[in-house]
This record gives structure tokens, C-alpha cells and sequence, in this order.
């Protein structure tokens, strides 16, 4: 069940029952020479019941695929990530993403830029910078910052563990709680303005199963 918590009003909307099957591969090819940057990449699709966003349920009743392909040089990657709603057998998203990351002991930072292209809808823009800390439950946040429709942030918070499970897999829980900072693509309150609130709660249950060197299944439920 998806909760979205909008200018201090709690809304309960229907079960989200997820099943992911997500099919990775990934290619690294080691530094020819000394100082040589690392290029690797993957591409995996999502069949989904819903298409969730922060909160928001974007697609109709008969699910959702989801492709997306991505490649890394050194600290800087590119991802394309696009989203085809079956009940209204359309391409209906395209986002690009592009980032640039660095690792510090247990520190991670991230910084990134996210084209999204819409159908139905004005594009938009966002520009975002992550922290993520390599302790116990994973804890992190990203801050987000729409120049452009939204002209507004958006703050995620959320946590996660992993643990095996027999024969290479493993289970991987996680839980996320966001704000709103007057962002207006995520809504208006009653009085057709922008507003800085909770937003909404999200806790998930997954299992990666490995099925070769280089792909993988993975099951999810999210609520």
C-alpha cells in the first residue's frame, strides 16, 4: 500500500504488490595501463504491478515494464531508464541520468543531473546530491532540487540491509520517508500552492537470485 502524506493530510491508497525481475549483465575491462580508468556497464528491466514515484502512482491497473541501460567511466556514469505502461501499450517516460561519485573510507557522494522526458506532461529537470554511509543499515539521503517545472526540492531519507541466504542468495530489506520542499510537481495543497510537508513512507522486501556470472532475478514486494 502506497502512503502519501500531502500538506499534513494522510492518504491511504491500494495495495502495491511489486514483482521485479530484474536481468543484469555487466562488463569491466581492467586498466590496460597504469592510471587507466575502468569502464563497466549493466542493463536490467523491471516488470512491475505499479509505477510508484515518490508517492505517486503513475500507470494504470495492468502493470508496468521498465528498461534500463547504463555505462561507467571511472567516477562518471550515463543511465537511460524508460518506462512502457501496458494497459495503455505506450512508452510513456524516458529519463538521463548523469553522475559523478566519489567514495571516502565509509563515506559515498554522489552528485547527478536527471532529464525527465514525459508524455502527457511538461519535462522537467533536477539536479541532486547523495550521502551514503557504508555502517550498519546502510543509512542515507538525497537531496534533490527541481530548476525547472517543480522549481522546488525533494529530500528522501532511507535505510537497508542485506543478508544471505542459501545458495548465493540474498535478502535485502530497505525503508525510505521523503519531505516535500515546495516542490510543485509533486503537488499543490488545497489552496493550489506549493508546500513543504511529509511526503510519504515506503518499506521493501526483495531476494536476488543469481542465475550466472552475470544475470540475476529479483523479486519484490514493496508497501
Amino acid at each position: 500500500m502506497k502512503i502519501n502524506i500531502q500538506a499534513g493530510k494522510l492518504t491511504l491508497t491500494a495495495l502495491l504488490l511489486v514483482s521485479l525481475t530484474a536481468v543484469p549483465f555487466s562488463f569491466a575491462r581492467g586498466a590496460e595501463t597504469a592510471g587507466a580508468a575502468e569502464t563497466s556497464g549493466s542493463a536490467t528491466v523491471d516488470f512491475l504491478s505499479d509505477y510508484v514515484w515518490r508517492g505517486q502512482t503513475l500507470s494504470e491497473d495492468e502493470g508496468v515494464v521498465q528498461p534500463s541501460v547504463g555505462i561507467t567511466f571511472g567516477n562518471f556514469g550515463v543511465n537511460l531508464w524508460a518506462n512502457y505502461d501496458v494497459e495503455l501499450d505506450e512508452h510513456t517516460e524516458t529519463d538521463l541520468t548523469l553522475t559523478y561519485g566519489l567514495s571516502r573510507e565509509k563515506l559515498s557522494v554522489e552528485a547527478g543531473y536527471i532529464y525527465y522526458a514525459l508524455d502527457g506532461a511538461e519535462d522537467t529537470q533536477e539536479v541532486y546530491l547523495a550521502l551514503a554511509f557504508d555502517t550498519f543499515l546502510s543509512p542515507s539521503v538525497t537531496f534533490y532540487y527541481d530548476f525547472d517545472e517543480g522549481d522546488g526540492a525533494f529530500l528522501i531519507a532511507s535505510i537497508g540491509h542485506s543478508t544471505g541466504l542459501m545458495e548465493e542468495a540474498s535478502l535485502n530489506l530497505g525503508a525510505s520517508a521523503s519531505v516535500n520542499i515546495d516542490n510543485e510537481v509533486m503537488g499543490l495543497d488545497s489552496k493550489g500552492d506549493s508546500f513543504t510537508d511529509l511526503y510519504n513512507g515506503e518499506v521493501s522486501a526483495s531476494i536476488s537470485i543469481p542465475l550466472g556470472k552475470n544475470i540475476s532475478i529479483e523479486p519484490k514486494i514493496a508497501y
